[in-house]
């Protein structure tokens, strides 16, 4: 039964993570060259920017390439 519960604690902390990380929305220097790179080539195709990138989806993709560029505008 400790193996059962160390499981459930490692659910919530996995839970915990991903919600951290989708309100921050931190991107390393190479995922942000990447991301700037491919949208010169690609435009706006953002599930085929993410798709280069490991762990990353085309909304949050989307939310830094927004949040980062569109002000400017």
């Amino acid at each position: 039964m400790a193996d059962l519960d160390h499981s459930l604690d490692d659910s919530a902390l996995d839970s915990g993570e991903g919600i951290s990380q989708d309100s921050k929305l931190e991107f390393s220097e190479d995922e942000e060259t990447l991301i700037t790179r491919m949208f010169n080539l690609v435009g706006e195709r953002w599930s085929l920017i993410a798709g280069r990138i490991p762990g990353r989806t085309a909304e949050e993709i989307e939310k830094y390439w927004t949040s980062r560029y569109s002000s400017s505008e």
